[in-house]
């Protein structure tokens, strides 16, 4: 049976709907965390805690400050990473190498839980993204300049020279003008998305990649599992991540390989699009996380074929990860 198609006008209305409600959601997120980081900024309390974080955000050629947009993202996601992004002031190369960490390590607890329950151990899936992250922002901040910790944008604390109502009028107009870019550009992709829904288009790209799925490392039974992540993310294509696993009855290994590749590389449309207001160039947040993707998953199969030449060896056979 064909699928049932709706005028072009359709397909816009209900993209519109769709953004309207994630942007409404987003800024449950968005404005608390932006308003606290705000009022940290303020108070002088980032200033003090330079000290304790510089050590370790120094190793990542980052501020101390960076450590609450880390943080934020680490634990609710990118949108309260950009929240804190948002409010204090870095350069564009500072905001370029949070964002590629972030890209690949947040909502940790959250979407571990996710992968955990398709066929990756949390602690896995964890580990392989906070290395990854470490890693990736490593050979990027080489790339950028290794003082890109001490350049400053207009100097922290800013807000505290200045009366509170002033430096909140200010934080208040700089939000709005975020808030419409973003909302601008989450309607964009779900109108685009709808589009693609419509068309069938997402299974006729899983057909044209599953050629190149080995070069990412993976096997094309679990083609349609990536694309799904690659597109809507592990947190909003989770149900079907998990749904899909449950059916498909691939190899464990095949699955834990699949949640390396995406547990570092997922919601390539919208996560990346999330930091492009804030003035990173779209190289960066697309392909290092790519590079990185593949680096890691091409890793972990070859030390799956290792471990298992190993086990050949002794006598004891094990799947193959790969074709």
């Amino acid at each position: 049976m064909a699928p049932r198609t709706y005028p072009i006008k359709t397909n816009f209305e209900r993209g519109f709907a769709k953004g309207w409600q994630g942007f409404l959601w987003m800024g449950k997120i968005i404005l608390p965390v932006s308003f606290a980081t705000f009022l940290l900024d303020y108070t002088g309390w980032l200033d003090r805690m330079d000290g304790l974080l510089e050590p370790l955000m120094g190793a990542l050629h980052l501020p101390a400050m960076a450590a609450l947009p880390l943080l934020a993202g680490l634990l609710t996601g990118i949108y309260g990473a950009i929240a804190a992004m948002s409010v204090l002031p870095f350069t564009i190369d500072q905001m370029t190498l949070m964002a590629v960490f972030l890209l690949i390590a947040h909502s940790l607890i959250q979407e571990g839980l996710v992968q955990r329950q398709s066929g990756c151990p949390a602690w896995l899936a964890t580990a392989v993204r906070l290395s990854a992250a470490v890693l990736t922002v490593l050979a990027v901040g080489w790339v950028v300049g290794p003082d890109t910790a001490q350049k400053a944008a207009g100097g922290g604390g800013a807000s505290a020279r200045v009366m509170f109502w002033p430096a909140m009028h200010a934080w208040a107009a700089a939000m709005a003008w975020l808030s419409l870019k973003i909302l601008v550009i989450i309607t964009a992709l779900m109108i685009f998305m709808e589009i693609l829904k419509q068309y069938r288009l997402i299974d006729k790209v899983v057909r044209i990649i599953e050629p190149f799925l080995g070069l990412l490392g993976l096997d094309r039974q679990v083609g349609m599992l990536w694309m799904t992540a690659a597109v809507f993310g592990i947190t909003y294509g989770g149900a079907v991540i998990v749904a899909e696993t449950r059916e498909r009855h691939l190899l464990p290994e095949h699955l834990k390989t699949l949640h390396v590749s995406i547990g570092i590389n997922h919601a390539m449309v919208e996560d990346p699009s999330l930091f492009l207001p804030l003035g990173i160039h779209p190289f960066w947040l697309w392909i290092p996380r790519l590079v990185t993707a593949v680096a890691f998953t091409q890793a972990y199969r070859a030390w799956l074929w290792t471990k298992n030449r190993r086990r050949l060896t002794a006598g004891i056979r094990l799947p193959v990860d790969g074709s």
